[in-house]
């Protein structure tokens, strides 16, 4: 009987077969479906941040509102000034919000007349202040009366805004064919002005920050505007601007005059524009002119001022 004798491996073993191609193309399909997932996932999270919390981190302590106001030390008296800026200190004090006091000299104006400043001394404000949501622009013939009065509750705040705001109203009264829109709604506003009985009055003004605000101010400053003269000046640029460039005027909310730029002369100011005790703020609109003095007319507000204030 013969033993089955054990195979014995070849001398000349078959070569190694080439290895498959499949696998690398898989694991290569896996990695780029990965990476599609990645990014969806991203997208997904991206857009439901600028969503539910999109908005910029404000850095504690930043001021809801600046109220900026231009100096003119040249045309003033120091103890006028002074109780200018008193005025909107102790204001800003007490609800929280910070000034701003640049000079008509601090800005490159091109020979344009002085009221010019107000422009970039905004648009400086929205620069030094950049978490700030509103810029307040008061100028330097106006006392805040009303130390209780919020600038965000008494103006801004969305629902109050759209109780104020002046729908279908001509720009230029009483006869201008443009008028404000009739449908804005007040979380989309980003300028509120007044009125006087001649047009616009741009000498309390609110701007809410953003892009539409750089491009605003830039558009109001731009040397053909300037250069143009203009009989009132940045007045006149102002009402331009807003009758014919719609994106403007669809950003644009006017409020009646006593909410937050009342004159002392009924003469000057809109038919329900003249000052009363209890409104936010007293202009003395002209009082630089010929015949009058602004130092003088301020003054027994300024005591009325201090001792509101004083009470509160």
């Amino acid at each position: 009987m013969h033993m089955a004798l054990p195979l014995r491996k070849s001398s000349n073993p078959p070569p190694y077969a080439t290895r498959s191609t499949r696998f690398p193309m898989v694991r290569r399909s896996r990695v780029q479906a990965i990476a599609l997932c990645a990014c969806a996932v991203g997208a997904v999270i991206f857009i439901l941040s600028q969503i539910f919390g999109g908005s910029e981190r404000i850095p504690s302590g930043t001021p809801p509102v600046v109220i900026v106001t231009v100096l003119n030390p040249e045309l003033y008296t120091k103890e006028y000034l002074n109780n200018i800026k008193d005025n909107r200190i102790e204001y800003a004090k007490k609800h929280g919000y910070t000034t701003f006091f640049p000079t008509v000299t601090d800005y490159d104006l091109g020979g344009s007349p002085a009221t010019w400043s107000k422009v970039p001394a905004v648009r400086h404000a929205l620069t030094k202040f950049p978490h700030t949501t509103y810029i307040w622009y008061l100028d330097q013939n106006s006392l805040i009366m009303n130390p209780d009065m919020t600038l965000e509750g008494e103006v801004m705040n969305p629902k109050k805004l759209e109780s104020l705001m002046i729908r279908d109203q001509p720009v230029v009264p009483p006869d201008s064919v443009i008028k404000t829109f009739a449908h804005l709604k007040g979380a989309n506003i980003d300028f509120v002005l007044t009125q006087d009985k001649d047009g616009l009055s741009q000498g309390s003004f609110v701007i809410r920050k953003g892009d539409w605000s750089k491009f605003f101010l830039d558009t109001w400053f731009d040397p053909l505007y300037r250069s143009y003269n203009f009989q009132k000046a940045d007045t006149h640029a102002l009402e331009h601007i807003v009758q014919w460039h719609p994106t403007i005027l669809s950003k644009l909310a006017l409020v009646p005059q006593r909410s937050l730029n009342a004159y002392s002369k009924r003469e000057l100011a809109s038919p329900e524009g003249t000052y009363k005790d209890g409104d936010f703020v007293i202009r003395f609109t002209g009082c630089d002119g010929v015949g009058r003095s602004c130092e003088g007319e301020a003054e027994p507000f300024s005591k009325q001022w201090r001792t509101a204030f004083r009470q509160r």
